[in-house]
């Protein structure tokens, strides 16, 4: 009966310490890759819909500013791949750093105004470290939008389908 209670205490502590040595390998690895997509809103309505489409070659920029003295931390900048995705590692922990993805350029004339209200400005923010219960080393952003100059003539179609009204949209005699 001893011997079978010290195996016990012997095959927990062996679980103990290996799930310890699990937790700092993930915490001392701080490498991360920041992903997300870039879109045409071609109804200008800060969604994705159907006559939406990726853009190919749009610059997005990922800025870490640290909380208390507002001074940039991390900065990188990269392009987006023939299906509007794009990939940014990051190295080190921004614990204290507000960390978030902003358009930047747009290849495509009719598709490049960058929307100004506060949530677009807000809707990529990622957290960049391993003290906030996320796994892994990669950190999905939202999508980010730019926005065509003159909404598609499928857009008041497209809203309708939705049971969206845009009067901005919808000609009404």
């Amino acid at each position: 009966m001893a011997k079978s209670q010290a195996i016990l205490v012997f095959v927990a502590a062996a679980i103990c310490l290996l799930s310890l040595a699990g937790v700092a390998t993930a915490t001392a690895d701080n490498k991360f890759f920041v992903q997300g997509m870039v879109y045409c809103d071609t109804c200008r309505i800060q969604f994705m819909s159907r006559v939406s489409y990726m853009i190919e070659g749009a610059t997005v920029k990922l800025e870490c500013k640290n909380i208390t003295e507002g001074t940039v931390t991390f900065n990188a900048e990269t392009k987006t791949d023939k299906l509007g995705l794009y990939s940014i590692p990051v190295e080190g922990d921004h614990e204290d750093d507000i960390c978030q993805i902003s358009l930047v350029n747009s290849p495509q004339a009719e598709c490049s105004e960058i929307p100004s209200d506060a949530y677009a400005q807000m809707a990529a923010q990622v957290s960049l470290t391993n003290n906030n219960g996320e796994t892994g080393p990669v950190r999905n952003a939202n999508p980010l939008w730019f926005m065509r100059k003159d909404p598609l003539p499928d857009c008041p179609e497209v809203l309708k389908e939705l049971d969206i009204v845009d009067t901005d949209l919808n000609t009404q005699a």
